[in-house]
């Protein structure tokens, strides 16, 4: 498999498919539309939200129910060796629920905006898990940084493709056959995700080495288990995997944190209107396809250490710098920032995990499923800080600084990891 320069494709075109839900459905369409969609107070049962908090507990909850399978069915994958299959099983089932989020037209069709986002954002988040456990796989580890740049480089440019064709439907709807004014070039939009995402995906699913079926499927889910306790385990017992997954969570819940809520802080502290916000998320993707490949020669230059602690560093000064912001210009030069460090600390960190772990381990996939565990974790710890801060004070700019104790954490817990697995 090493050599297998048409699986090593499958495997990047994976994230050309899978990174449109995450720009144009988790980012950029979708929290507008159900906020503008939706009135500010939704009651359901005897509970009242907003609307925008309904929709922040529906990412929680996506995150923590995924938190709770992909760990078992980690385990099942590696006990019965099909990666595969639950890669195409959570892929389907995630596009399928991005096509369903065409007939959520507002108020009267709420449930089916929620429960179809929810199914969505939980079968993007179980792919990645076994997209993610292939890299130790099918490629040596002295290329896995510049395989993990070049797969998180095709997803931010696959995934800006697809946003600015959908802007351009959404902004000109006459140009398109649509009526002025009307929410359904909206609505393909979120079907276009699902038929590009599946579309793509099958690609990779054709070039992406066979499943081995190595036991009978009696007894599978409590092998599985077994499987998940082995590697909970070595990493627990294993130091380097140890702080480095420690490390992870900590910076990880800084940066998807910024993610998350940059556009918010954008419109409430320094007044940015829609079509700017949008200008901001395209500036991020587009700087982020450079910086992800920027950083992987930076760390073949030097190491993988010295290029993730000049990363935490800088996100480290934005934390402060969006403290202190004052205008929209310097935004724009503090998302152009974000942008440059953004790709580049998300795929030096899937390739540095891929050199600690085991090489060729028997429970490599439920070891992927602890890392990405830890990361919606991350998202979950970190929005929440995020929010207390926010209301404890009624300032964001206090919320930003603090998640800079995120990164000085991670960086200081990154120090402890033995240097050798750097150097690879």
């Amino acid at each position: 498999m090493e050599n297998n320069k048409r699986a090593e494709l499958g495997w990047v075109i994976f994230d050309w498919a899978n990174s449109s839900y995450s720009l144009v459905i988790s980012t950029a369409i979708f929290p507008t539309f159900f906020i503008a969609s939706t009135p500010n107070t939704i009651q359901l049962g005897n509970f009242q939200f907003t609307n925008s908090s309904l929709y922040a507990f529906a990412v929680t909850f996506s995150y923590l129910l995924i938190c709770l399978l992909s760990p078992v069915l980690s385990g099942i994958a590696d006990y019965g060796g099909r990666r595969k299959y639950f890669m195409r099983l959570f892929t389907t089932i995630g596009s399928l629920s991005c096509i369903g989020l065409y007939f959520f037209t507002g108020e009267s069709s709420l449930w089916v905006g929620l429960v179809g986002f929810i199914i969505a954002t939980a079968g993007h988040a179980g792919s990645i898990v076994f997209y993610d456990s292939y890299l130790s796989h099918l490629v040596p580890i002295e290329r896995r940084d510049a395989v993990s740049a070049k797969g998180y480089a095709y997803g931010y440019v696959g995934s800006v493709i697809l946003l600015i064709i959908n802007l351009a439907m959404i902004q000109f709807p006459e140009k398109f056959g649509f009526e002025a004014n009307s929410t359904i070039p909206v609505r393909v939009a979120f079907m276009s995700v699902g038929i590009w995402w599946l579309g793509f995906a099958q690609l990779s699913f054709r070039w992406l080495p066979k499943d081995v079926n190595l036991k009978e499927p009696t007894q599978m889910f409590s092998k599985g288990l077994n499987e998940v306790k082995k590697a909970i385990h070595v990493a627990n017992d294993n130091k380097d995997i140890k702080y480095f997954l420690i490390s992870f969570l900590c910076y990880s819940a800084g940066v998807q944190t910024v993610i998350y809520l940059a556009s918010a802080f954008a419109k409430k502290e320094l007044g940015f209107d829609t079509t700017a916000l949008i200008v901001i998320i395209l500036l991020l993707q587009l700087v982020a396809i450079v910086g992800a490949v920027f950083f992987a020669r930076v760390s073949k230059w030097t190491n993988n250490l010295f290029s993730m602690n000049i990363m935490i560093v800088i996100w480290i000064a934005i934390c402060l710098l969006a403290y202190l912001v004052k205008d929209q210009l310097q935004f724009y030069l503090i998302a152009a920032l974000v942008g440059l460090v953004l790709g580049g600390i998300q795929a030096i960190s899937r390739s540095s995990y891929s050199k600690i772990i085991p090489q060729n381990s028997e429970f490599t996939t439920s070891l992927y499923s602890i890392y990405d565990v830890l990361y919606y974790i991350s998202i979950v710890a970190g929005t929440f800080l995020f929010g207390l801060v926010d209301q404890m004070t009624g300032n964001m700019r206090y919320s930003v600084l603090c998640l800079g104790l995120f990164f000085i954490t991670g960086l200081i817990l990154l120090q402890k990891v033995d240097k050798k697995y750097f150097l690879k």
